[in-house]
């Protein structure tokens, strides 16, 4: 009888020696698990986030919302038009207009499309470098270089575009047309066709030789007067 209860208790905590055993192998097998997982996890959260500091290097600014209609045979269809401008305040602009069944959707389309056609614009110290006078179609748009320290003189629509490309002292004045669409396509234009004003030193060699020259010419008086 002793020696089946001596036997009877090693069969016991051998079993529970292997219970323990399995048990610890699954619990790390799991924390192996979990570790790997919450990797995973985090790697796409930092995914998720480079994507969104992407996304958001664009500022957005919803010039104009309209509710349109389209006169279809069965009646009309309704539907919605943004005019949204992007810029990253550092000389880069784009406008365009995108139509949804909803407004959400209608500003993405736009954003999308302005993405594709984005306006490179040359500064010089926070303003522009000469005077510009756009016209397309009925909207005039005039911009002028201002001052350090001046401002943003500019109303409407041409406004936030100014702001959206980065610049900090400008005068601008709309001359024709109100139609907010029409002004901010005038604008971006305008801008696309600033040039660099390089500065040369030609002014400075035209006086040298100008000097030399007349040093030349009284040398030739002096000798013909011998």
């Amino acid at each position: 009888m002793d020696k089946e209860k001596t036997t009877e208790a090693k069969e016991k905590t051998s079993s529970q020696v292997a219970s323990t055993k399995s048990n610890t192998s699954y619990g790390a097998s799991k924390v192996v698990a979990k570790s790997v997982y919450g990797d995973k996890k985090n790697k796409q959260r930092r995914d998720r986030r480079d994507r969104n500091d992407k996304k958001d290097e664009f500022e957005q600014r919803i010039l104009d919302i309209a509710r349109v209609t389209r006169v279809m045979a069965g009646g009309k269809r309704m539907s919605f038009r943004a005019c949204v401008g992007i810029g990253d305040k550092n000389g880069k602009v784009a406008v365009a207009v995108g139509k949804g069944a909803d407004v959400s959707i209608a500003v993405n389309k736009a954003v999308n499309k302005a993405k594709k056609d984005m306006v490179s614009v040359s500064m010089e110290s926070g303003t522009i470098a000469h005077e510009i006078y756009q016209h397309e179609g009925a909207a005039k748009i005039i911009f002028k270089p201002a001052r350090q320290g001046r401002g943003v003189i500019a109303g409407g629509v041409v406004r936030s575009i100014l702001e959206l490309v980065g610049i900090k002292n400008i005068s601008a004045k709309i001359l024709g047309t109100n139609n907010k669409i029409n002004n901010a396509r005038c604008a971006v234009n305008a801008l696309r066709q600033l040039r660099k004003v390089e500065v040369s030193n030609n002014s400075k060699i035209t006086k040298v030789e100008t000097n030399e020259n007349k040093a030349d010419n009284k040398k030739e008086d002096k000798v013909n007067n011998k």
